[in-house]
């Protein structure tokens, strides 16, 4: 049931790159073209990467242990639409002038920090096989995979810096990241809450 399921989400997630294809086509992009290009990939990129740090308190606090199945294709697309956003910028903005691009990354700090989140998802992607996670173990997989973390929060930043003037947008991430990150750290002291809780000595009956 899942493997059907999976087609149509997997189509779904496509659709952004369709629409976007398709305005391009008609000539639907507006007077900067490059510009509405890089704001749409670099959003999907970060509802991506949202979307899939949403999976695991969605699937217990919904009780759908099943949702954990559609985790990686979330994250492969959050770094598929990472690299349309890099090769935007590469290919249109700067036209492979490597000068220029290094002296941006060195020079603008939203660039900086946008490009230090990107580089972190390439060994998520490439490590989101079956074969990987067998080869690091499952406990060093998951310690590799908590820099999705640090991605998003890059992306964050990276948004702030850019738009510098209507935040609403990346406040609205910062703020969905916060929630996701917050529920995290409940699920980690929840242990050593309850441990704490049941070595208090009850008062003896009189």
């Amino acid at each position: 049931m899942i493997r059907w399921i999976k087609i149509p989400v997997f189509l779904a997630c496509l659709v952004p790159l369709g629409l976007l294809a398709w305005k391009g086509f008609h000539g639907m992009l507006g007077a900067n073209p490059i510009e509405v290009i890089t704001h749409a990939t670099g959003d999907w990129t970060m509802r991506f990467l949202l979307i899939t740090l949403a999976i695991t308190p969605l699937r217990k606090l919904l009780s759908i242990p099943s949702l954990i199945r559609f985790r990686r294709m979330f994250g492969l697309y959050a770094f598929f639409y990472g690299c349309l956003h890099f090769m935007t910028w590469l290919w249109l903005d700067k036209f492979f002038d490597w000068h220029e691009m290094v002296a941006d990354v060195l020079k603008r700090k939203f660039i900086t920090v946008g490009m230090f989140g990107f580089l972190l998802l390439i060994p998520l992607a490439v490590t989101s096989t079956a074969g990987w996670i067998r080869r690091l173990g499952g406990k060093n997989w998951q310690w590799l995979h908590r820099l999705i973390y640090i991605s998003a929060l890059a992306g964050v930043i990276h948004y702030i810096w850019l738009v510098k003037a209507d935040l609403r947008k990346p406040l609205q991430y910062a703020a969905i990241l916060a929630v996701l990150m917050m529920y995290r750290l409940v699920m980690w002291l929840a242990p050593a809450l309850r441990s704490t809780k049941s070595t208090i000595v009850r008062p003896v009956d009189a």
